[in-house]
Order: structure tokens, then C-alpha cells, then sequence
């Protein structure tokens, strides 16, 4: 099992960091441990700067498959939840000026966060209509359609397959849309697919 995460996969995201919007999926890895599973407080790592929350719908792999053609691609698909894509947005930015790698910024213990509840895929499952929202402390912080993925899952896994064998279990995160923020201690962080609320999160005290 393994984590792939999509970056820049909404135009706005990108946008609003300062990124090109890129003309293929860019992905990168976290390990197991990053994984934080439901009930679970999010505990922030001992890093300097600004942790930020990053709302994305998440799918989970049930085969092994390489090289998947594109319309065979969502087939591929156990189930599907929302989590979050914790980031050290600090630590990030000086690496990538830096001309660094992102994992000590991206894949540190609990970064992963997972929803509450996985929905079975099916045939009439369309991963590309879905609304997404995040609140935080009960204000909404990010909302956006996955209509506006750049690039739509079934691409994704496409792309992905064509570098690493996928394996059941695997956990896709296709990125997140504009929104980013901050998060700190005592924070509540909720994440809702079509107005279900799929992701409920505590951020530690102390």
C-alpha cells in the first residue's frame, strides 16, 4: 500500500501559490505512516512555520495494474472518500526554492488524513461531479466542484500507472482546489462530498 498525491490539479490552487499550471499530473509519494485514520486527533510535527490544511477527494485502488489505458481506468476503483493533504507550507516553499524534494514538507507522520466513511464505487459513479467543501471551526474554507480537476481521476491513474505498478489498497489523492489556509491547535476541521459529511478532524492541543 501506498499514497500517491496529485499536485496542482485545480487551475485556481495553482493560482493562488504562485504555480504554472502544469501540462500533465504531477505526483508525489507519502509513506503509510503518514496515514491518520478516523477518530484520530491531527497532530502537528515539530516543524517551523504554517502547517496548512488541503481538502481532496481520495480514491482507494483494488488490483494491481500497470499501465492502465485510460478507459479502463476508473475500474480500478474500490471506493472513495475525501482526506487531507497536510502540508508544512513554510518548509515547502524554502525547498522548492531550494530546488529540493518535498517529503520532509509533505509526508511526515499523520499528513494523510482520511474521511469517516468510504463509499463503494460503482457503474453510475461519476467522480467528476461531486462537490466538496471544507469547514473549519464551522466556517467554510474551501468549496469547489471536482468538475474542475485539470485533470479528471481516470486520467490520473492512467498516468500514475505508467511509472509505478498499482497495488490493492493504494490511496489516490487528486489534489485539492483553491482555499488553502493554516491550521493551529484546537482547530475542527470538517469535510463534506455533495453536503455528506465524510471527514471530521480535531487538531491536538499541546
Amino acid at each position: 500500500m501506498k499514497v500517491i498525491c496529485i499536485g496542482r490539479n485545480y487551475a485556481d490552487h495553482a493560482k493562488e501559490l504562485g504555480n504554472e499550471v502544469p501540462q500533465e499530473p504531477l505526483f508525489f509519494l507519502k509513506p503509510t505512516t503518514a496515514c491518520l485514520y478516523p477518530g484520530q486527533d491531527i497532530r502537528l510535527p515539530n516543524i517551523p512555520g504554517e502547517i496548512e490544511h488541503e481538502l481532496e477527494l481520495v480514491v482507494m485502488i483494488d488490483s494491481y495494474a500497470k499501465d492502465v489505458p485510460k478507459h479502463m481506468a476508473l475500474g480500478l476503483i474500490a471506493s472513495f472518500t475525501l482526506g487531507l493533504d497536510l502540508t508544512a507550507r513554510t518548509l515547502q516553499n524554502q525547498l522548492k526554492a531550494n530546488g529540493l524534494p518535498w517529503e520532509k514538507a509533505k509526508a511526515w507522520d499523520g499528513s494523510a488524513v482520511l474521511g469517516e466513511v468510504e463509499l463503494p464505487m460503482t457503474a453510475s459513479t461519476d467522480l467528476q461531479s461531486f462537490g466538496m467543501e471544507l469547514k473549519k471551526n464551522g466556517q467554510t474554507v474551501q468549496r469547489d466542484s471536482t468538475a474542475n480537476m485539470i485533470f479528471p481521476v481516470a486520467d490520473l491513474i492512467a498516468h500514475v500507472s505508467r511509472y509505478i505498478t498499482l497495488e490493492p489498497g493504494d490511496l489516490l489523492f487528486t489534489g485539492t482546489p483553491a482555499g488553502i489556509g493554516p491550521i493551529v491547535p484546537g482547530d475542527v476541521l470538517e469535510g463534506f462530498l455533495n453536503d455528506k459529511r465524510l471527514l471530521h478532524a480535531t487538531v491536538a492541543k499541546g
